[in-house]
């Protein structure tokens, strides 16, 4: 059975490789000329996922390449700095968790699945034509080909969703915030540690990875409405961070002026993406395409290997019946998808508190969990993060192959 992937960044490796092992036939196409090296940002995964990935073979190589950071320090206007473990501050209280920058993981998972799995770089999908036997796809470069499913893990912005569901704004709701990630030199030299600083409205953090020169740093902030500006004009976007983060203290002058300089820089709206269903004939979609809870508040590359997961498990357990599968991944998904759903919307206003008098609270919470026994304050952390909904999601398990 035939089934074209778009997007070759997380899910859509992840579920290569399942479908592959279920005795499919996946070819994963990516718009870029090779494997996205873009500077990337930090993400988590927690148990689950971790889980999956251990099944997969990789968990010690993930491990490996962990960014490191073993403490945060927390800097807020007229107040002493607040220090953390790193697990503390997220509420991970199981000890299974794994901080990785997002291109070494997508180089990770590519590095499993390349010998196994065709992969088509620098060419997209201009059109889906879903018949009644098999799924007509024309390619940007590619001559036209015909699969029996199609899939799209092409993320947020996805273009197979836009092929077969409509334009983004139909299903994009905004959290009231934006995001950005730049690649700086570490001048401050740090080592196993993330700084944040928060104002009203506004969140700033710098960290360095354990086996990278440079560091990162990501700026978020809160606006009541949208804003006028097109993803592609990194310019404007660039002036709107100075506009927003103007008069803002620590290291913030210097790391504006180093945007100029950035090799590598990513902007975004927080938005979160909210579909009736993620299937529609013989295409489905999975990961930030399908269900992409808001960028950096929702822990969204956890979501992408267990959707990815779940859908090749059910793809296997009807045989590759799609009228079967699609349903029950969904069902699958659902309770999970909305758990997260609220949670992002909490992180948003917990990440970037928009008054003083919630940078404050946040600050008397930050020091309670740092008072308290480490088990505790995790566990504090935990109820108040709500970081249980991706700790303690119960995954369905499928079998590692057909013969299990």
């Amino acid at each position: 059975m035939r089934i074209l992937i778009s997007g070759a960044s997380v899910a859509g490796p992840v579920l290569a490789y399942w479908l592959n092992r279920y005795g499919f036939r996946p070819t994963v196409i990516e718009r870029a000329p090779t494997l996205r090296k873009t500077g990337g940002h930090a993400v988590d995964l927690f148990r689950p996922s971790l889980r999956i990935v251990e099944r997969m073979g990789l968990l010690h190589t993930i491990a490996d390449n962990e960014v490191g950071t073993e403490r945060v320090t927390f800097l807020m206007e007229g107040a002493s700095p607040i220090r953390l473990d790193h697990h503390s501050a997220l509420g991970v209280t199981n000890g299974r968790h794994v901080e990785i920058m997002r291109d070494d993981l997508s180089e990770i998972f590519f590095d499993a699945t390349r010998d196994d799995i065709e992969y088509v770089f620098d060419d997209s999908i201009t059109s889906v034509d879903d018949g009644q036997d098999e799924v007509r796809v024309t390619f940007g470069h590619g001559s036209p080909r015909s699969f029996d499913l199609v899939i799209g893990a092409d993320g947020l912005h996805s273009n197979v969703r836009g092929l077969a569901f409509g334009e983004e704004h139909h299903f994009s709701h905004h959290l009231g915030g934006y995001v950005a990630v730049a690649t700086v030199p570490d001048h401050l030299g740090l080592s196993a540690e993330m700084i944040t600083m928060a104002d009203p409205g506004r969140m700033l953090a710098m960290y360095s990875p354990r086996q990278m020169d440079e560091a990162r740093v990501i700026f978020m902030f809160r606006t009541p409405g949208r804003l006028d500006y097109h993803h592609r004009d990194t310019t404007r976007q660039k002036e709107l961070l100075r506009e927003h983060f103007g008069g803002t203290g620590w290291e913030a002058p210097r790391l504006l002026a180093e945007l100029d300089r950035a090799p590598a820089f990513y902007f975004d709206e927080i938005t979160q993406l909210r579909l009736d269903n993620w299937s529609r004939g013989r295409v489905s979609l999975v990961g930030d395409a399908a269900y992409c809870p808001g960028p950096a508040v929702g822990a969204s590359t956890s979501m992408a290997v267990i959707g990815a997961y779940v859908l090749a498990g059910e793809l296997a357990a009807a045989s590759g019946d799609h009228t079967a599968a699609f349903p029950a991944y969904e069902r699958e998904m659902a309770g999970y998808v909305r758990k997260a759903r609220a949670y992002a919307v909490r992180m948003v206003k917990q990440v970037i508190p928009g008054t003083r008098a919630q940078v404050w609270a946040g600050a008397q919470a930050l020091r309670l969990i740092g008072a308290l026994p480490a088990q505790m304050g995790r566990a504090l952390s935990k109820r108040i993060n709500s970081t249980g909904v991706h700790e303690d999601v119960e995954v369905k398990n499928y079998p590692d192959s057909l013969q299990d």
